[in-house]
């Protein structure tokens, strides 16, 4: 069955880095476009970033466009991603999503001092 197993969240203080992952398989990781959201209080998710079925297409949200990214390996079915420079306003559950389509568990990512 689909399954995604989203890894690598914690609690970091601001200006750190942590790198999400996301174990993926049973459906054809490598055809479609994946991304993280993240929940918005009273408006469900938001997007975080998307990412092709080849990596060719990147979108960011504009809140961490510049100090997030995205990467895929398709030979591995993973999904990455990178987050540097983090800020209190990051903290939340990310969740690795395919593309219209199923979220993961979450992992929580919480930036305090």
């Amino acid at each position: 069955q689909v399954q995604l197993v989203e890894s690598g969240g914690g609690l970091v203080q601001p200006g750190e880095s942590l790198k999400l992952s996301c174990k993926t398989s049973g459906f054809p990781f490598s055809t479609l476009t994946m991304g993280w959201v993240r929940p918005v209080p009273g408006k469900g998710f938001e997007w975080v970033s998307r990412i092709d079925s080849r990596g060719a297409m990147i979108e960011y949200a504009a809140s961490v466009k510049g100090r997030f990214t995205i990467s895929r390996d398709n030979a591995k079915n993973m999904l990455y991603l990178q987050m540097n420079s983090l800020k209190p306003e990051d903290t939340a559950v990310y969740f690795c999503q395919i593309d219209g389509g199923r979220r993961g568990q979450g992992t929580q990512v919480t930036v305090s001092s």
